[in-house]
């Protein structure tokens, strides 16, 4: 299960990712290990805060982050936004970028790292199963509806990349979300199981079968197998066939690199993984949806296959952020911008 063939086949089918080590930001300069620009370094009486927590979900300690509003009261009611990190990220990254955004509108938001992933609890690490996602993002409904000064009866939700897919699939049935926009959606089970782009369809059943042999294998008490678990060149990233995974490449693995983001994840995870699909029973999503997404995003493709599913809502819009890749939705800052302007008419009408 070592074998060439086996690593080849999961390096194309990377997303989340997380690659050479060289120029990579350090999360030791930022109090809070935040990686993003324009990142809180300190809390400050009037202006916007960060308030690290700690939650127990299903037995298993969550770690997040909490964003509160320029003077902030306690004693008020604001409306609150959940927000879902990509697959392999984690909370210091885009999904504490769009949080401290969020925040400076008037939201409190929280963003937690997912379980078995970056801070939060689990083992072995790096299980990434659709249903812990999802559950992931019921329990920071669980915790932010309860927190001093949220009004649980304006709650919102935003999935970014895997979490935008793992996003519409709690919306369909916690209703307690108000409103669901999702940025640079990625539908994670098409893509474990189909490829970037049906770039493996003719592999399907080989990959279930080496995710099946490693489930019997860690049943059995032997080694865990994961997939992804690699570094590359900067001429091995460069000859990546896809814009997605050359810019993810830069983002996770230099300019926005955390220690506990990881691309690689349990190969027994595939098992779930690649049954999943977040278009299926989209129909039962009835509230306010806003896909955001960039014109120019080779993933862009399920972005448009989830919105024309998304039959349940007659209030959508598919929105392009004009120029923008996938990667670059997540930090550059014109693009940051409009994503943010139109987040805010968004659940300014709908919270």
């Amino acid at each position: 299960m070592k074998d060439k063939a086996l690593k080849a086949s999961f390096l194309a089918a990377m997303i989340s990712l997380a690659g050479a080590d060289a120029g990579a930001a350090d999360s030791r300069e930022n109090p809070f290990t935040l990686v993003y620009g324009g990142a809180i370094t300190r809390n400050e009486v009037g202006k916007v805060n960060i308030h690290p927590v700690t939650y127990t979900l299903n037995g298993l300690n969550i770690a997040a982050n909490v964003y509160t509003p320029a003077h902030y009261d306690p004693t008020k009611k604001y409306p609150a936004v959940v927000v879902a990190h990509p697959n392999g990220g984690v909370k210091e990254q885009v999904a504490g970028l769009y949080s401290q955004r969020l925040a400076e509108q008037g939201y409190i938001a929280i963003t937690a790292d997912a379980a078995y992933q970056g801070a939060s609890g689990g083992t072995p690490r790096n299980v990434d199963k659709p249903a812990n996602r999802v559950e992931d993002i019921h329990g920071m409904a669980d915790f932010i509806a309860s927190y001093p000064g949220v009004d649980p009866q304006r709650l919102g939700l935003l999935g970014i990349c895997g979490g935008g897919g793992y996003s519409l699939k709690a919306a369909q049935t916690d209703k307690r979300f108000k409103a669901v926009a999702t940025l640079s959606m990625f539908n994670s089970g098409e893509v474990r199981r189909n490829g970037y782009m049906d770039s493996q369809l003719d592999s399907i059943q080989q990959r279930l079968k080496q995710a099946s042999e490693a489930r019997a294998q860690e049943a059995a008490g032997g080694e865990v197998l994961y997939a992804n678990d690699v570094k590359l060149t900067d001429e091995q990233i460069a000859k990546l066939p896809f814009e997605l995974y050359r810019q993810g490449f830069e983002y996770y693995g230099k300019t926005h690199a955390h220690p506990n983001s990881s691309s690689k994840f349990t190969l027994s995870s595939l098992l779930d993984l690649m049954s999943f699909d977040a278009r299926d029973q989209l129909e039962l999503l009835n509230q306010p949806l806003l896909m955001l997404a960039g014109s120019k995003a080779d993933s862009l493709y399920m972005t448009n296959q989830a919105f024309a599913k998304a039959t349940g809502t007659q209030d959508k819009e598919l929105f392009l952020i004009d120029g923008a890749t996938h990667i670059e939705t997540y930090w550059v800052p014109e693009y940051v911008d409009v994503a943010l302007q139109k987040l805010s008419e968004f659940y300014g009408r709908t919270l």
